[in-house]
């Protein structure tokens, strides 16, 4: 039973540690995709704010150069030089020209092209990489310009190796701007104007640096041309295939740098339209970091502008937030259960009391009818040793009532003859003896009519001297059988005790008795009753008899323990018990002349000597 119970409480217990386990698993992965999610959101919304401010300082740092080309486009000198290519006169003071245009705009480099794609003019002519003479008519800038429109191109210099973004124009044989009906007009070449977008990546990256994210730049091929991070440039975002390494090379848009595929994952699709965009990014020198891609397409740049957001601090956020999720849960639960298991236990401990109170109560009643019973065996026990002494005192009681009876009918016959005779005055004085014959034979029996009554316990304050005195009226007889000497030290005292006469008289009584039967082989016969007062009240008797044996001193108020053949061994110890009731002690000694002393010592409720202390 006890094994089974235990294994109860160990499947409740684990089904406990089941479910909190449970509870927690669930409330950790909600508390994660909450705060992966709101993560996901903030790093949008931060990146959409970051994505809009790095498009504006493109395009606005673009801008200053786009309109360059059209401007220089306006100047006769471009026609003329297209018209003389082959005058060095007129050549040398346009190279001069455009380097001074190129120092006041700060581009990188502006040269005029002619319409079969070669360079006539530079204003890097004086440099070792000059553009002059060299063919550019394999640039997309080069095409666009000579049908007429405004070229934008991004690419590296074949010459210089230098990354830049080209702005064109083409230049007209007529004047400009060109009329609508001049629309097919002659188109004589091309002038180029190219930026330095180092410069422009390099402050671009200050401020990725600024607000902890990355950029990238790609072109329609997806190569990332422009880049916070040096290890992305010249990466592709998407593979490599054969047709597009082919028009890579053909286009010589890198000049003859390598494109290599960037280690991305999962696999970057630009047609990928979910909410949040999360790519893995891994490159030889870094570990794999997951960014989130948010893009712009810059029209007219033909640029994809990427903004790479982190994850790294929304991903180290959330175990601390989850640890935190995961204390207050198992806080609530430890506390949950503690209010589960206090209830339980209140609950028990209201049942275990109301049960107690009924035991209680039980027990208080089957007590209190053990108390009654036992009071009443007690009294009834009290009253059979008072019956008992009686019965031992019966011969001594019958002689006392004898006594007078006879001598009342003495008396009553010799009055019947003074009668006859007419002698009035003796018939007068034995009617007199007759009637204190008579009293003093009412007296005894009342005296023994009201020791026999059985006691109802009610204690007052009573006499100690009339107490003494009714039980001598008892015990009288037996003392005149037995010839005993009766001495009483200060009966006359005025002090009173708190109890029940008929109780403590029936003491005094057993204790005289005893007294009288140790005395039977003594002589002289001495009962010496005296009462002395301090502090208590002290009642001693005493006799002259055989005194008591060491051994039986601690056994003599022992219930059922006697020395007599007689006695019940009930005596003493209802004695003991009835002093003890009144708060007092009764203890036996042996005297020193010989015989045993017996000392009653009582509380006292009044007496004269203290009655006279509080009057003075």
């Amino acid at each position: 039973m006890h094994l089974m119970s235990i294994n109860i409480k160990t499947k409740k217990y684990l089904s406990v540690i089941l479910l909190i386990t449970l509870g927690l698993f669930a409330i950790l992965r909600l508390a994660y995709w909450f705060h992966l999610e709101n993560g996901y959101h903030d790093t949008k919304h931060q990146s959409r704010a970051q994505l809009k401010e790095l498009v504006s300082f493109l395009s606005g740092s673009l801008s200053r150069y786009q309109s360059i080309p059209h401007v220089l486009s306006t100047n006769p000198l471009l026609a003329n030089a297209l018209l003389r290519q082959d005058d060095p006169d007129t050549i040398k003071p346009l190279n001069q020209y455009l380097q001074e245009i190129q120092s006041i705009t700060e581009s990188l480099d502006i040269y005029l092209i002619n319409a079969d794609g070669k360079a006539i003019a530079a204003s890097n002519w004086h440099q070792s990489y000059s553009f002059i003479g060299q063919n550019f008519a394999f640039r997309p800038y080069f095409k666009q310009a000579i049908k007429g429109k405004l070229g934008r191109y991004f690419a590296v210099g074949t010459s210089s190796n230098k990354r830049g973004y080209y702005f064109s124009y083409p230049i007209y044989a007529n004047s400009y701007p060109i009329e609508a009906n001049q629309a097919d007009a002659k188109v004589l070449g091309v002038i180029v104007v190219k930026v330095d977008v180092s410069e422009i990546e390099q402050q671009s990256t200050g401020m990725a640096r600024a607000s902890s994210y990355e950029f990238a730049i790609t072109d329609p091929d997806n190569i990332i041309f422009l880049s916070s991070s040096t290890n992305w440039r010249l990466r592709s975002l998407t593979p490599i295939t054969e047709e597009k390494n082919i028009s890579i090379q053909e286009s010589r848009r890198y000049a003859n740098r390598v494109v290599s595929p960037l280690a991305i994952k999962p696999p970057y699709d630009e047609t990928l339209n979910e909410k949040f965009q999360i790519y893995q990014i891994s490159t030889d020198t870094a570990a794999a970091i997951d960014y989130m891609d948010s893009k712009a397409v810059m029209t007219d740049a033909g640029w994809k502008v990427h903004i790479l957001a982190p994850m790294t601090p929304t991903y180290n956020a959330l175990p601390p937030l989850l640890m935190l999720y995961g204390a207050i849960y198992l806080l609530f639960a430890v506390a949950f259960l503690y209010a589960v298991e206090r209830r339980k236990n209140t609950l028990k401990l209201r049942q275990a009391h109301e049960q107690l109170e009924q035991r209680v109560k039980e027990r208080t009643q089957a007590l209190e009818t053990s108390n009654k019973q036992l009071k009443e065996t007690q009294d009834e026990l009290i009253q059979a040793a008072k019956l008992t002494v009686i019965g031992s005192l019966s011969a001594s009681i019958n002689h006392e009532i004898n006594q007078p009876l006879a001598a009342i009918r003495s008396y009553a016959q010799n009055t019947q003859t003074l009668l006859s005779r007419g002698k009035w005055d003796d018939v007068s004085s034995n009617i007199m003896t007759i009637i204190e014959l008579t009293d003093r034979l009412a007296a005894i029996v009342s005296q023994f009519k009201s020791f026999t009554r059985k006691s109802r316990g009610n204690d007052k304050a009573i006499s100690i001297a009339q107490c003494i005195t009714d039980a001598l009226t008892i015990i009288q007889p037996e003392v005149d059988k037995q010839g005993v000497e009766l001495v009483l030290h200060n009966p006359d005292t005025k002090a009173q005790i708190w109890c029940d006469s008929i109780r403590l008289q029936q003491v005094l009584i057993n204790l005289m008795s005893n007294a009288i039967v140790a005395m039977h082989q003594s002589s002289p016969k001495k009962l010496i009753i005296g009462v002395t007062q301090n502090e208590r009240l002290h009642i001693t008797i005493e006799d002259t008899g055989t005194g008591i044996e060491e051994s039986q001193m601690k056994k003599i108020f022992d219930p059922y323990y006697t020395s007599s053949r007689q006695g019940l061994g009930l005596g003493l110890s209802i004695s003991r018990r009835i002093v003890e009731a009144m708060q007092g002690q009764i203890t036996v000694a042996n005297r020193s002349e010989g015989g045993a002393i017996f000392n009653i010592s009582l509380p006292i409720h009044a007496s004269e000597n203290i009655n006279a202390k509080s009057r003075k």
